[in-house]
Protein backbone atom coordinates (compact mmCIF):
# COMPACT_ATOMS: atom_id res chain seq x y z
CA UNK A 1 0.00 0.00 0.00
CA UNK A 2 3.03 2.51 1.11
CA UNK A 3 4.63 1.80 -2.34
CA UNK A 4 1.46 2.13 -3.96
CA UNK A 5 1.26 5.69 -2.30
CA UNK A 6 4.44 6.47 -3.21
CA UNK A 7 4.17 6.22 -6.87
CA UNK A 8 0.99 8.50 -6.88
CA UNK A 9 2.14 10.95 -4.73
CA UNK A 10 5.70 11.29 -7.04
CA UNK A 11 3.54 11.40 -9.95
CA UNK A 12 1.75 14.78 -8.74
CA UNK A 13 4.68 16.30 -7.19
CA UNK A 14 6.17 15.87 -10.98
CA UNK A 15 3.36 17.05 -12.90
CA UNK A 16 3.60 19.51 -10.26
CA UNK A 17 7.06 20.93 -10.75
CA UNK A 18 6.89 20.74 -14.74
CA UNK A 19 4.10 23.91 -14.53
CA UNK A 20 6.12 26.10 -12.69
CA UNK A 21 9.43 26.48 -12.24
CA UNK A 22 9.43 29.68 -10.25
CA UNK A 23 10.59 30.34 -6.81
CA UNK A 24 9.03 28.87 -4.18
CA UNK A 25 8.36 31.11 -0.74
CA UNK A 26 9.94 30.40 2.77
CA UNK A 27 7.43 27.86 4.54
CA UNK A 28 7.40 30.38 7.05
CA UNK A 29 6.14 33.52 4.95
CA UNK A 30 2.75 31.34 3.36
CA UNK A 31 -0.31 30.40 5.82
CA UNK A 32 -0.36 27.15 6.03
CA UNK A 33 -2.77 24.75 3.76
CA UNK A 34 -3.07 21.42 2.32
CA UNK A 35 -2.77 20.14 -0.76
CA UNK A 36 -5.58 18.66 -2.30
CA UNK A 37 -3.68 16.67 -4.73
CA UNK A 38 -1.66 15.10 -1.78
CA UNK A 39 -5.21 14.44 0.27
CA UNK A 40 -6.93 12.97 -3.05
CA UNK A 41 -4.20 11.34 -4.08
CA UNK A 42 -4.09 10.00 0.01
CA UNK A 43 -7.66 9.15 -0.06
CA UNK A 44 -7.41 6.95 -2.96
CA UNK A 45 -4.40 4.49 -1.39
CA UNK A 46 -6.02 4.54 2.31
CA UNK A 47 -9.64 5.85 2.35
CA UNK A 48 -10.03 4.87 6.02
CA UNK A 49 -7.06 7.08 7.62
CA UNK A 50 -6.51 10.48 7.67
CA UNK A 51 -4.19 12.10 5.88
CA UNK A 52 -0.83 12.74 7.49
CA UNK A 53 -0.61 16.89 8.64
CA UNK A 54 3.59 18.34 7.26
CA UNK A 55 5.96 20.50 8.72
CA UNK A 56 3.95 23.56 7.76
CA UNK A 57 1.16 22.65 9.72
CA UNK A 58 3.01 22.85 12.85
CA UNK A 59 5.29 26.01 11.79
CA UNK A 60 4.18 29.77 13.17
CA UNK A 61 4.24 32.42 10.88
CA UNK A 62 7.88 34.23 10.77
CA UNK A 63 7.86 37.32 12.66
CA UNK A 64 7.74 40.76 11.35
CA UNK A 65 11.22 42.40 10.52
CA UNK A 66 11.41 45.84 11.53
CA UNK A 67 12.07 48.67 9.43
CA UNK A 68 14.89 50.19 11.73
CA UNK A 69 17.17 48.19 13.68
CA UNK A 70 15.77 48.15 17.74
CA UNK A 71 17.94 49.64 19.94
CA UNK A 72 17.84 46.68 22.40
CA UNK A 73 18.04 42.63 22.31
CA UNK A 74 16.00 40.53 23.73
CA UNK A 75 17.26 37.57 25.26
CA UNK A 76 15.49 34.20 26.17
CA UNK A 77 18.14 32.00 28.39
CA UNK A 78 16.72 28.67 29.28
CA UNK A 79 18.06 25.22 30.61
CA UNK A 80 16.03 21.82 31.13
CA UNK A 81 14.71 22.75 34.21
CA UNK A 82 15.05 26.43 34.48
CA UNK A 83 14.23 29.61 32.58
CA UNK A 84 17.38 32.11 33.67
CA UNK A 85 16.13 35.24 31.19
CA UNK A 86 13.05 35.51 29.65
CA UNK A 87 12.28 38.52 27.15
CA UNK A 88 15.44 40.60 28.77
CA UNK A 89 16.32 43.27 26.78
CA UNK A 90 19.64 44.03 26.91
CA UNK A 91 22.57 45.70 24.76
CA UNK A 92 24.99 42.58 23.99
CA UNK A 93 25.57 39.12 24.93
CA UNK A 94 28.65 37.62 23.81
CA UNK A 95 27.90 33.62 23.62
CA UNK A 96 31.28 30.75 23.52
CA UNK A 97 30.30 29.23 19.82
CA UNK A 98 31.81 26.36 18.35
CA UNK A 99 33.79 29.01 16.01
CA UNK A 100 34.45 31.42 18.41
CA UNK A 101 33.06 33.99 21.04
CA UNK A 102 30.29 35.54 19.18
CA UNK A 103 29.49 39.52 20.39
CA UNK A 104 25.27 39.58 19.58
CA UNK A 105 24.06 42.87 18.89
CA UNK A 106 20.76 44.10 18.18
CA UNK A 107 19.90 43.83 14.42
CA UNK A 108 22.23 40.61 14.09
CA UNK A 109 22.04 38.23 11.15
CA UNK A 110 19.61 35.34 11.78
CA UNK A 111 22.07 32.52 12.83
CA UNK A 112 21.89 29.34 14.51
CA UNK A 113 25.20 28.70 16.69
CA UNK A 114 26.22 25.73 18.32
CA UNK A 115 27.81 25.88 22.01
CA UNK A 116 31.00 25.04 23.78
CA UNK A 117 31.96 25.09 27.40
CA UNK A 118 32.60 28.85 28.35
CA UNK A 119 31.33 31.73 28.94
CA UNK A 120 28.75 33.66 28.14
CA UNK A 121 28.33 37.42 29.45
CA UNK A 122 25.16 39.74 29.44
CA UNK A 123 25.65 43.25 28.99
CA UNK A 124 23.19 45.82 29.95
CA UNK A 125 24.65 49.43 30.40
CA UNK A 126 27.62 49.22 32.48
CA UNK A 127 26.30 45.90 33.96
CA UNK A 128 27.77 42.48 32.90
CA UNK A 129 26.34 39.29 33.86
CA UNK A 130 28.46 36.39 33.27
CA UNK A 131 27.41 32.49 32.90
CA UNK A 132 29.39 29.36 32.47
CA UNK A 133 27.30 27.50 29.72
CA UNK A 134 28.42 23.70 29.48
CA UNK A 135 27.00 23.60 25.64
CA UNK A 136 24.06 24.23 23.92
CA UNK A 137 22.48 26.10 20.79
CA UNK A 138 21.85 29.72 20.30
CA UNK A 139 19.02 30.89 17.87
CA UNK A 140 19.23 34.48 16.59
CA UNK A 141 16.48 35.66 14.58
CA UNK A 142 16.02 38.54 11.85
CA UNK A 143 13.80 40.33 14.71
CA UNK A 144 16.76 41.23 16.95
CA UNK A 145 15.22 38.03 19.58
CA UNK A 146 17.91 35.61 20.96
CA UNK A 147 16.85 32.25 21.99
CA UNK A 148 19.50 30.65 24.09
CA UNK A 149 19.40 26.97 25.37
CA UNK A 150 22.00 25.37 27.30
CA UNK A 151 22.21 22.01 28.21
CA UNK A 152 23.97 23.23 32.03
CA UNK A 153 24.79 26.78 33.53
CA UNK A 154 25.58 28.99 36.61
CA UNK A 155 26.84 32.18 36.92
CA UNK A 156 29.89 32.62 37.27
CA UNK A 157 30.63 33.93 40.83
CA UNK A 158 28.55 30.32 42.28
CA UNK A 159 31.80 28.25 41.19
CA UNK A 160 34.13 27.34 43.37
CA UNK A 161 37.68 27.20 41.85
CA UNK A 162 38.99 24.77 44.16
CA UNK A 163 36.33 22.03 43.27
CA UNK A 164 37.21 22.82 39.94
CA UNK A 165 40.94 22.34 40.38
CA UNK A 166 39.49 19.15 42.22
CA UNK A 167 37.98 17.81 39.53
CA UNK A 168 40.16 18.75 37.04
CA UNK A 169 42.93 16.79 38.38
CA UNK A 170 41.00 13.79 39.13
CA UNK A 171 39.48 13.52 35.41
CA UNK A 172 43.12 14.10 34.12
CA UNK A 173 43.81 10.95 36.13
CA UNK A 174 40.94 9.28 35.16
CA UNK A 175 42.02 10.02 31.30
CA UNK A 176 45.12 8.58 31.21
CA UNK A 177 44.28 5.20 33.28
CA UNK A 178 41.35 4.61 30.74
CA UNK A 179 41.44 1.61 29.22
CA UNK A 180 38.43 1.62 27.56
CA UNK A 181 36.82 4.00 24.19
CA UNK A 182 33.67 4.79 26.65
CA UNK A 183 35.76 5.41 29.76
CA UNK A 184 38.44 7.66 27.45
CA UNK A 185 35.24 9.66 26.10
CA UNK A 186 34.08 10.32 29.42
CA UNK A 187 37.16 11.23 30.84
CA UNK A 188 38.09 13.67 27.66
CA UNK A 189 34.81 15.37 28.61
CA UNK A 190 35.16 15.80 31.83
CA UNK A 191 38.77 17.75 31.39
CA UNK A 192 37.74 19.74 28.38
CA UNK A 193 34.63 21.00 30.55
CA UNK A 194 37.09 21.66 33.90
CA UNK A 195 39.53 23.21 32.05
CA UNK A 196 37.21 25.51 30.29
CA UNK A 197 35.87 26.71 33.69
CA UNK A 198 39.29 26.76 34.88
CA UNK A 199 40.73 29.42 32.22
CA UNK A 200 37.06 31.20 32.84
CA UNK A 201 37.55 31.54 36.18
CA UNK A 202 41.39 32.93 35.92
CA UNK A 203 40.47 34.75 33.12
Amino acid sequence: MLRQASRLLSRSVTAGSSKSTTARAFSTEVPSTIDSTFVESWKKVAPNMDPPQTPSSFMKARPTTASSIPTKLTVNFVLPYASELSGKEVDMVIIPATTGQMGVLPGHVPTIAELKPGIMSVHEGTDVKKYFVSSGFAFLHANSVADIIAVEAVPLENIDASQVQKGLAEFTQKLASASTDLEKAEAQIGVEVHSAMNAALSG
